[in-house]
């Protein structure tokens, strides 16, 4: 699958720095081998997983070795199962020892991302809320998670501080008011970037509301005053419902009739998916 450029130059990003990072002056077992040999390899799946991190996965072993070869078995976005043969791996024998492990953190890492951002869609499913990520990913590996929040069915939030407005508690009392800081908002925001005032009590969304903010984040109410809110918005903005968010209570939040529900867990609390990498003589 073809990335958007800006995905493809964070994925030669992360990938110099995770090379970098283990390298250093030289992998120094990798020597043990010649320089010349070849040598073939298979990923396997121990468990069933969504897979995601393709990209970062190939670009490990290419930039150490222009000439890898490998066949893939499944796609980003695909659900795969326990025992199942992911891919094929030709490489320099040297390229394949050495860049193993950061090529398996990423493929790990961006598939349980995607994941648990699947468990997620499917509890709610049919009630027409969207899940979103925030910005609770791992230093430097923020566009890497986003992408894999969305091969998990996933909807990206805004990507950093500078695409789009959260106004939130602190934003909202240096301001005055949840009027004002709209209306500040407004004033310097740009077409392109969204706004979105997070609201704790139903005067303050009926303020937000009376200021026509159409995107607002619930945070931390319970269910009663979600079904409240939702129907004092009437639809005349996008609800978001934040805070106190799992699996087990992510239907039933869904149910209020929020338009989107958003999850920190996703790219913070990463279990990494069990996958093995097996050599084969060249």
């Amino acid at each position: 699958m073809e990335l958007p450029l800006q995905l493809a130059a964070e994925v030669q990003r992360n990938v110099l720095a995770a090379l970098v990072e283990d390298i250093g002056g030289g992998d120094l077992t990798a020597l043990l081998t010649s320089a010349t040999r070849r040598s073939q390899g298979t990923v396997i799946s121990r468990e069933d997983a969504i897979l995601a991190g393709i990209a970062w996965f190939d670009s490990c072993f290419r930039r150490l070795d222009p000439l890898t070869v490998i066949r893939w078995h499944a796609r980003d976005g695909e659900l795969i199962a326990a025992g199942q043969t992911l891919c094929e791996i030709e490489a320099s024998t040297r390229a394949l020892l050495t860049a193993e492990r950061a090529a398996l953190n990423f493929l790990q890492l961006l598939s349980a991302t995607a994941t648990a951002t699947r468990l997620y869609v499917d509890a709610v499913a049919d009630t027409g809320a969207r899940i979103v990520d925030t910005r609770k990913t791992l230093p430097g590996l923020r566009l890497a998670q986003k992408y894999a929040v969305t091969c998990g069915g996933g909807n990206n939030h805004r990507l950093g501080l500078y695409d789009g407005i959260l106004i939130k508690e602190n934003h909202i009392m240096a301001a005055g008011s949840v009027s004002a800081a709209l209306e500040q908002a407004r004033a310097i925001g740009r077409d392109d970037v969204f706004i979105q005032i997070e609201v704790e009590t139903m005067e303050q969304l009926a303020e937000a509301l009376d200021a026509n903010a159409t995107m607002i984040l619930l945070d931390n109410m319970d269910l009663a005053q979600m079904r409240q809110a939702v129907g004092l918005t009437a639809g005349r903005a996008e609800l978001e419902a934040s805070g106190g968010v799992s699996l087990e209570t992510v239907r039933a939040i869904a149910e209020t009739g929020v338009d989107r529900i958003s999850v920190g867990s996703l790219t913070k609390n990463v279990r990494a998916i069990d996958l093995s990498l097996r050599h084969s003589e060249g």
